[in-house]
C-alpha cells in the first residue's frame, strides 16, 4: 500500500511501476491463488452454495476463441459470486473424446508403419492412457494463462474410475428400464474411423455434385418411371420407387414391379405420403439400408434392406461387375452404364448441396443401415422438455426457448455405440447360446467358455451427459453431490443446446429423481470475424487467443470478448478491438497510479457530504448508478452492457472529468484534498471490484497495491442499492457538474474552431456564470478549457455564447491570423458550393417529381448542414483580429 500523507512535505508513492505489462502480473498472480486455496469450495464453509460445471474440453484440444469466451463468461459468473460471499464451486476437467484421441495415437503409430490392430485392444488403449499423462491436457495450462479460478482440487476426466463407474451404472439402470436397446437402423457411418457418429460429431459442407436422371421400368413402356439422385451408385440397393398416394400419373404402377436396371432384379412402387408430388419428378427411389427417410418407408411397407456397402464404404454383395469399386468410382462407372443403356433422362446438371463429412477427418460420411446400441430418448426427451415448461430449468434468454423446444419434443432415438477401442466400453456380454446380459458396476462378469464383452464403446456425449452429477461423486451419495447438486447454471454455446444440454437434462433427471442438473441455462453466441465471418482455417479468419494473449495480455482478451457476450447472439471479434482493450487495460493502471501518487486512499469512512465538493458528490453519485448497472448486467449475463458501462464509466467520467477537476484540490493540499483522497480511493476501489470478475489480473495488481488487501478474489462485492450505498444518489450535483461538463465542451470545440492548440492558455472572459450556478467552478471551467485570467489589457477578439453564459477570447499573438483566415476562407467557399449544389438539386422539378423522399430528405439536410457552416465560418472570420 502507498504512503500517504496530509501534508506537501511527504510525497505519496507506490510500487506500481509506470508501465503495465501483462506478462510479468499474470503468472505470479495466479500461482499465488491457486497456493493460497481461493478457488477451492468447501461445502462445510455454512455459506450457500453456487456451482458451475466447466463444458469438458477435449483432451486432445488446445484454447480456441469459442472456448475463451465461454471460459471468459463462466469465470466472471464464479468470481462474482465469490465476492458475494458463495461458496462457489467451478468445477474443471476433460473428456476423453473417443474419435479425436483414437485419432491422434494411431495418427502416431502409422508413423511407426503400425496400426492399432498390430498391438492388440489391452496394449493399444494401454498406448492412449501413455499418450494422455505426457501430451494430453495441454488446454488445461491454456486455461490458467486465461485466469480461469476453477477448482484444481476436484478435477474429474471422463475416464476416471468414480466417473466409468457411474457411466456403467446408468447403462444397467437404462438396459433394466428397457429405455437402452439394440437394433439395426440408419446411422451416419465414417468410412475412415470406421465406426458410427452423432449428429454432432458431422458436419455439413456446401459441396458440389450432380444431380442425375434415372429411368426404370421399360424405357418405351407404361412402367417407365424417372426418379433423381446425387448418389447414382446407391441405386444398386433400391428395393422400391415410392410415389404420393393421390399422384394420378402413378396410379396405375402403384403395386407393380418394375425393372432395376444393371441388378436383374425388379422393385415394387409403394404408394407413401413422405413424398412430395410437387417435388421432381414426384417419384423417389427407395434404398432403405443407406437413407434415413428411405428406412422410414422400407419400415413402412417392409421392404427389404440391402446394405451394399462394406466398412471402407466399397460396393459389396450386388452381385454386379460394380463389386469391389469405391463409391465414388462406382457413382461414376453406374451413370456411364445407365447411359450406355438409354436409361439417364435429360436432367444431369451440377447440384451443389449439403454433404455431411466426419469432423475428425473430414471424410464423407455414409448413412447405413447397422446393428448399434440406441436410447429410447422418448420418456426422457419429455421430461426434459417439461422441466423447462414448468419452471425448474430457466433458458436464458427465453427467446431460444422455442428451440429448446423444437428439438426435445421431435428427437430421434440416440445411436450411442462406436466401433473404437478407446472410451467406455459397453458392458454387455453375449453368451455361446444368445444369451445377452448386461452388467453393472458391482456385478461379477460371466466367464466361461464361449461368453464375450461387446467390442464397441459408448459415444463420447453417453458419459459428458453424466457431467454435472457425475463428477459430484455420483452414483454415491457423497457430500458434493448433496451439496452442489443440482448445479447454479451451464454457461455454453447455443450450437450445442441439442446435442450436450439436452443429453445432460435428460440423463440428470432421469438419475436424479426428477432433479434437474442445473437450474440455469445461459446461452452465448458463436465468436465471429470482424465482418461477421464464421471462423475457419480454409478462409484464413482463424483467431488464436494465445497469440491475442502473448500480445495484449490475458485481460484485455477477456474484456475483448466480454464487450461483445449479448445472450444468444453471436459476436464480431478484430485484433483492433483487442488492441483497444489493451488501451483501456492501461488507462485503468496509470489512472489509479496516478490516484495512488497523489494520495489515494481508502482508510477511514468517505466524509460526510456536507464536506464533499460537488463534483465529488457528482461521482459518488455516478459510481452508485453505475455499481447497481453492473450488478444488475452481471446477474442477467448481460456482459456486453456490464462491460460497456464500465468502460464509459472509467475512460469518460473518472479519466477524462473527475481525474482532472480533482488536480485542483489536490495542488492545494487543504481539508479538501484530503476529501478528494478519500474519494479517489473509494471511486478506484470500488471500479477494480466491478471490473474484477471480467479483468482479474490489472484490477489484482492495482487493488493490493490501493487497499493492502489480501486479494480481490475473496474480497467483497460493492453494496449495490443507491439507496444504501455508502454515498446515496446525488441528482442535484449530476445536473450542476453536467451544466459545467456541457461549458466545457462548447468553450473546447469554440477554441478549436479558432485554430488553438489544446494546451495553449489564452486569455479569457467568462460573463453569465452566476446565472447558470456555475460561478463556484470558475477555477475548475478554466483549467479546463486552458484559459486565464483577463488582465487589464484584455482585447476580446473572439466571443462564445454558451446558454446564459458569454466566453470572450483575447487571441492576439496566439494564433497565426493570416494561416487562419486562409484556411477559413478556404473551408467556406467548400460550405457555399455545397449549399449552392444542394440547392440547385432541390430547385430542380423534375429530379423533385422523380426522387424517392428519403432522397430529397438527405439532400434537404445537406442544404441545412451546409448554410449553418457558411454562417459559423462567416462568425469566425469576423471574429479575427485584424492583422
Amino acid at each position: 500500500m502507498p504512503s500517504t500523507s496530509p501534508d506537501a512535505t511527504t510525497r505519496p508513492t507506490t510500487s506500481l511501476p509506470p508501465k503495465f505489462v501483462p506478462a510479468e502480473v499474470e503468472g505470479p498472480l495466479y500461482s499465488g491463488w491457486v497456493s493460497k486455496g481461493y478457488f477451492t469450495a468447501d461445502p462445510a464453509s455454512g455459506k450457500p452454495p453456487f456451482c458451475i460445471v466447466i463444458p469438458p474440453p477435449n483432451v486432445t484440444g488446445s484454447l480456441h476463441i469459442g472456448h475463451a469466451l465461454d471460459h471468459t463468461i463462466q469465470d466472471s459468473v464464479i468470481r462474482r459470486r465469490r465476492m458475494q460471499g458463495f461458496d462457489a464451486l467451478w468445477l474443471p476437467g476433460m473428456d476423453h473424446a473417443g474419435i479425436a484421441t483414437q485419432n491422434v495415437v494411431e495418427r502416431g503409430l502409422r508413423a511407426e508403419g503400425k496400426t492399432r490392430h498390430d498391438l492388440g485392444r489391452e496394449d493399444f488403449v494401454a498406448k492412449v492412457w501413455e499418450w494422455k499423462e505426457e501430451s494430453g491436457g495441454t488446454i488445461l495450462g491454456q486455461m490458467k494463462r486465461l485466469g480461469d479460478s476453477v477448482d484444481w482440487s476436484r478435477e474429474r476426466f471422463t475416464m476416471d474410475p468414480v466417473l466409468s463407474r457411474a457411466v456403467q451404472t446408468i447403462f444397467k439402470r437404462l438396459y433394466d428400464d428397457d429405455l437402452i436397446y439394440r437394433a439395426e437402423r440408419i446411422i451416419n457411418w465414417c468410412p475412415r474411423c470406421h465406426t458410427a457418429l452423432s449428429d454432432i460429431e458431422v458436419e455439413h459442407h456446401e459441396d458440389e455434385g450432380e444431380l442425375v436422371e434415372l429411368v426404370y421400368g421399360d424405357p418405351a413402356g407404361d412402367d417407365r418411371i424417372v426418379v433423381a439422385t446425387t448418389r447414382v451408385e446407391t441405386m444398386l440397393g433400391d428395393t422400391a420407387i415410392a410415389v404420393s398416394p393421390g399422384d394420378e400419373r402413378y396410379a396405375h404402377l402403384v403395386g407393380r414391379d418394375v425393372e432395376l436396371p444393371l441388378t436383374g432384379r425388379r422393385i415394387p412402387v409403394v404408394a407413401d405420403d413422405h413424398v412430395d408430388p410437387e417435388f421432381g419428378t414426384g417419384a423417389v427411389k427407395v434404398t432403405p439400408a443407406h437413407d434415413p427417410n428411405d428406412f422410414e418407408i422400407g419400415q413402412r411397407h417392409d421392404l427389404p434392406m440391402l446394405d451394399i456397402m462394406t466398412n471402407e464404404a466399397v460396393i459389396a454383395n450386388t452381385g454386379t461387375r460394380f463389386d469391389g469399386l469405391d463409391r465414388f468410382a462406382a457413382r461414376v462407372a453406374v451413370r456411364e452404364a445407365l447411359a450406355e443403356l438409354g436409361r439417364v433422362g435429360a436432367e444431369k446438371r451440377p447440384y451443389v448441396h449439403a454433404v455431411g463429412h466426419c469432423s475428425r477427418c473430414d471424410t464423407v460420411v455414409e448413412p447405413r443401415l447397422s446393428k448399434q446400441w440406441f436410447v429410447n430418448v422418448a420418456p426422457l426427451a419429455k421430461a426434459s422438455g417439461d422441466a423447462v415448461r414448468d419452471g425448474r430449468v430457466k433458458i436464458h434468454p427465453k427467446e431460444l426457448e422455442p428451440r429448446w423446444f423444437g428439438w426435445v419434443d421431435n428427437m430421434h432415438d440416440w445411436c450411442i455405440s462406436r466401433q473404437l477401442w478407446w472410451g467406455h466400453r459397453i458392458p454387455v456380454w453375449y453368451g455361446p447360446d444368445g444369451e445377452v446380459r448386461c452388467v453393472g458396476p458391482d456385478d461379477e462378469a460371466p466367464t466361461g467358455e464361449g461368453w464375450t464383452q461387446d467390442p464397441d464403446v459408448l459415444d463420447t456425449w453417453f458419459s459428458s451427459a453424466l457431467w454435472p452429477f457425475s463428477t459430484l461423486g455420483w452414483p454415491d451419495d457423497t457430500a458434493d453431490l448433496e451439496r452442489y447438486y443440482p448445479t447454479s447454471v451451464l454457461v455454453t454455446g447455443y450450437d450445442i443446446l441439442f446435442f450436450w444440454v439436452a443429453r445432460m437434462m435428460m440423463f440428470g433427471l432421469y438419475a436424479m429423481d426428477g432433479r434437474q442438473p442445473f437450474d440455469v441455462v445461459a446461452l452465448h453466441g458463436l465468436v465471429r470475424d470482424q465482418f461477421g465471418k464464421k471462423m475457419s482455417k480454409s478462409r484464413g479468419n482463424v483467431v488464436d487467443p494465445i497469440e491475442w494473449m502473448d500480445k495484449y495480455g490475458a485481460d484485455a482478451l477477456r474484456f475483448t470478448l466480454a464487450r461483445g457476450a449479448n445472450p444468444g447472439s453471436d459476436q464480431a471479434i478484430s485484433e483492433d478491438w483487442a488492441a483497444g482493450s489493451r488501451n483501456f487495460c492501461t488507462k485503468l493502471w496509470n489512472a489509479t497510479r496516478f490516484a495512488l501518487l497523489n494520495g489515494a486512499t481508502v482508510e477511514g469512512d468517505l466524509p460526510p457530504a456536507a464536506e464533499q465538493s460537488v463534483v465529488d458528490r457528482w461521482i459518488l453519485s455516478r459510481l452508485a448508478t453505475v455499481t447497481a448497472q453492473v450488478d444488475a448486467g452481471y446477474e442477467d449475463f448481460q456482459f456486453a452492457k456490464t462491460t460497456e458501462a464500465l468502460y464509459h464509466f472509467v475512460w469518460d467520467e473518472v479519466c477524462d472529468w473527475y481525474l482532472e477537476l480533482a488536480k485542483l484540490p489536490l495542488a492545494e493540499e487543504g481539508s479538501a484534498a484530503q476529501v478528494t483522497r478519500r474519494v479517489l480511493g473509494e471511486v478506484f476501489d470500488v471500479v477494480l471490484r466491478l471490473l474484477h470478475p471480467v479483468t482479474p489480473f490489472v484490477t489484482e495488481a492495482l487493488w493490493t497495491e490501493l487497499t493492502g488487501g489480501e486479494s480481490l478474489v475473496v474480497a467483497a462485492w460493492p453494496q449495490v442499492d443507491p439507496a444504501r450505498a455508502t454515498a446515496p444518489l446525488d441528482p442535484a450535483a449530476e445536473a450542476e457538474v453536467a451544466d459545467l461538463q456541457r461549458l466545457v465542451t462548447e468553450v473546447r470545440r469554440f477554441r478549436a474552431e479558432q485554430g488553438l492548440r489544446p494546451g495553449k492558455r489564452v486569455p479569457g472572459r467568462l460573463s453569465g456564470l452566476e446565472a447558470t450556478g456555475l460561478a463556484a467552478h470558475e477555477g475548475e471551467i478554466r483549467a479546463l478549457s486552458t484559459l486565464d485570467p483577463a488582465d487589464a489589457g484584455f482585447t476580446p477578439s473572439a466571443k462564445l455564447a454558451a446558454g446564459a453564459v458569454t466566453v470572450e477570447l483575447d487571441l492576439i499573438g496566439a494564433i497565426d491570423v493570416a494561416a487562419e483566415r486562409k484556411r477559413l476562407e478556404k473551408d467556406l467557399a467548400t460550405a457555399r458550393k455545397e449549399a449552392d449544389a444542394a440547392q440547385a438539386k432541390l430547385g430542380n422539378e423534375q429530379f423533385l417529381a422523380k426522387a424517392p423522399a428519403d432522397v430529397v430528405a438527405k439532400i434537404e439536410g445537406r442544404l441545412a448542414a451546409a448554410r449553418a457552416d457558411v454562417e459559423r465560418l462567416d462568425a469566425q472570420l469576423g471574429a479575427l483580429p485584424v492583422a
